[in-house]
């Protein structure tokens, strides 16, 4: 069916959804933009799928969720009684994310499927812990986490409470693909109430069990007791679904000045107050900044709207404000847990930790001192989780710390996906040890620097838009294949790892890495630099990643790391 024929149909199919009619409406006469709704459907992956909210198969409406949950559905039902153990569904406070969510279960329901709906918005890390919690086949999240207001998602979760692995998310596409977006019809919800297959969860189910848990893995309630009733904290949850559960963690741990920016503080779905509700924009602090100011407070935390990714800005030597890395974040609380456990002597010999490919290499001195094993992984928190569900299953090692650059993190092992509440204790808690101590985490980052050598990464996305950019992406991506550079910025490149392939060439050899195929290229560069390109799997962009370190200058660090980052752009062009 070509795109004419699809608009005809999808016109027809609409006519009981107004505001989708009205969009197909409005673009009838304009041939780029049905092209544009409909030259392709939104890819499943290991991720779920992504889009912007519209109609067509290229975006997120009713029907491509109905189709995605039904495609779920058929594929759980190839196990016996998956059924019956159902699907977790839970939403954030993003456009029509309730609407997905409702329209999730029933559609589960119609196919036999019972569905756990909660009753509210609730974040990633709630959704990943309930399906352990609750013994279901799998979850499903609608969200687009930190993405800007017009985009939703539908994110898909395996019965280990992690993302989808490659080969499940492979098979739920299989059954997606064999469905009639008009054939995906929903249970009406007080049948699937009577019957059974729709259960409503509210907070005596999940909730209650999940801030016990979080509570479970501080290293130093000692120090939250002693201080933090008289620490002053900023908080915001960016319009998201982190507003109570964080705020709720931090209460029961003990910390009784906990300011929320009161005009991020209520679900929004627009994020009025912030160009894209993500906490890696130093911008998104701006009126937490301004709080903080005000109340005395030195640290301030941020969520993303599904809560799975955790910001923090704090005092730095000057009195100032800075922004961190999720690479500074990411060891700081990495370095928090382990020298606190083995202060108290309870570092296990067997202790690992995992961070993304493209993360800080400063983790690896950290683990190094303290004699834990630190794994690499591919990017996507679902395979942190893998590993986990690994080392459960060999007892290999004890799952310590896990973390991306991309400003998520991980401490324990009943949820599977990066966790937003767990990290602002964490982080909170670590402002209570530095100031027992005398100092601040600003000082505890530079004492890591000072140990371990100034370590600065960076990162950039160049975006590729539209059925053009998808072609512009892979053409960039196969001439850095065919031609690699052997210099960037005048490092020369020691070795490459092509993630597609799963090989490491140096020297004119090449040996098996380990990996699942992956489309990223890494250079490995003399001095320990490096430089990584990989095409992002949720948006229509690549992403360019660089970082190097310097053993006594800050400044020199930076300095190396803008040439760095300047040179190896020049290769997307």
């Amino acid at each position: 069916m070509d795109v004419m024929q699809q608009y005809r149909a999808w016109l027809e199919m609409a006519a009981g959804h107004e505001e989708l009619r009205l969009e197909l409406e409005g673009i009838r006469d304009d041939r780029k933009a049905i092209e544009d709704r409909f030259y392709t459907e939104l890819a499943f992956g290991t991720g779920g799928m992504r889009g912007v909210l519209g109609a067509g198969i290229n975006r997120m409406n009713v029907f491509t969720v109905r189709r995605a949950a039904a495609g779920l559905a058929e594929s759980l039902k190839a196990i016996p009684g998956n059924e019956e153990k159902g699907v977790a569904v839970a939403y954030d406070s993003r456009r029509n994310s309730a609407l997905f969510a409702e329209q999730t279960a029933l559609v589960l329901a119609a196919r036999g499927v019972k569905a756990y709906l909660f009753d509210s918005l609730r974040p990633v890390p709630v959704l990943s812990f309930a399906v352990r919690h609750l013994g279901t086949a799998a979850g499903v999240v609608i969200t687009a986490s930190h993405n800007p207001p017009q985009y939703n998602g539908f994110k898909a979760y395996g019965p280990d409470g992690a993302q989808l692995a490659p080969e499940d998310a492979d098979r739920v596409t299989q059954e997606i693909r064999r469905l009639d977006y008009a054939q995906c019809a929903p249970m009406a919800r007080d049948e699937a109430l009577a019957r059974g297959l729709l259960q409503v969860i509210g907070e005596e189910e999940v909730d209650r069990d999940y801030a016990r848990m979080a509570l479970s893995l501080m290293v130093r309630p000692d120090a939250v007791r002693a201080r933090g009733a008289s620490l002053r904290i900023v908080y915001t949850p960016l319009h998201g679904a982190g507003n109570l559960p964080v705020r709720r963690v931090l209460k029961d741990a003990g910390f009784e000045h906990v300011l929320v920016v009161p005009e991020q503080e209520l679900p929004d779905p627009d994020f009025s107050t912030v160009k894209a509700p993500n906490p890696e924009d130093p911008a998104v602090f701006e009126l937490g900044v301004k709080l903080a100011r005000e109340a005395g407070a030195s640290v301030v935390l941020a969520t993303d709207p599904d809560c799975d990714r955790l910001g923090v800005c704090l005092r730095d030597g000057q009195g100032e404000f800075r922004t961190l890395t999720g690479n500074q974040i990411g060891c700081l609380l990495l370095h928090h847990i382990l020298s606190e456990r083995k202060r108290q002597g309870t570092l296990p010999g067997d202790g690992a930790a995992v961070k993304s490919i493209v993360s800080t290499r400063l983790a690896q001195a950290i683990c190094d001192e303290f004699g834990v094993k630190l794994f690499d992984v591919l990017t996507g928190f679902k395979f942190v989780g893998e590993l986990i569900q690994r080392f459960e299953e060999t007892g290999s090692h004890t799952f310590l710390f896990g973390f991306e650059e991309s400003f998520g993190y991980l401490s324990g092992t009943r949820v599977r996906d990066k966790d937003a509440v767990n990290a602002s204790l964490l982080a909170a808690e670590l402002a209570c040890v530095c100031e027992e101590e005398g100092g601040t985490i600003f000082d505890r980052l530079q004492d890591i620097y000072r140990k371990y050598g100034y370590f600065v990464e960076s990162v950039k996305s160049l975006d590729f838009p539209g059925k053009e950019g998808a072609a512009n992406i892979a053409a960039l991506m196969a001439r850095l294949r065919d031609d690699p550079p052997r210099d960037i910025g005048g490092l020369k490149v020691l070795a490459l790892r092509d993630y597609k392939s799963g090989l490491r060439t140096q020297g004119g050899a090449s040996e098996p890495m380990g990996f699942p195929p992956s489309d990223v290229l890494y250079f490995e560069l003399e001095g320990g630099a490096w430089a990584c390109v990989r095409p992002s799997g949720t948006e229509p962009k690549i992403k360019l990643y660089t970082g190097i370190s310097h053993p006594d200058s800050e400044e020199k660090a930076k300095e190396a790391a803008r040439r760095l980052q300047e040179a190896a752009g020049s290769l997307l062009h």
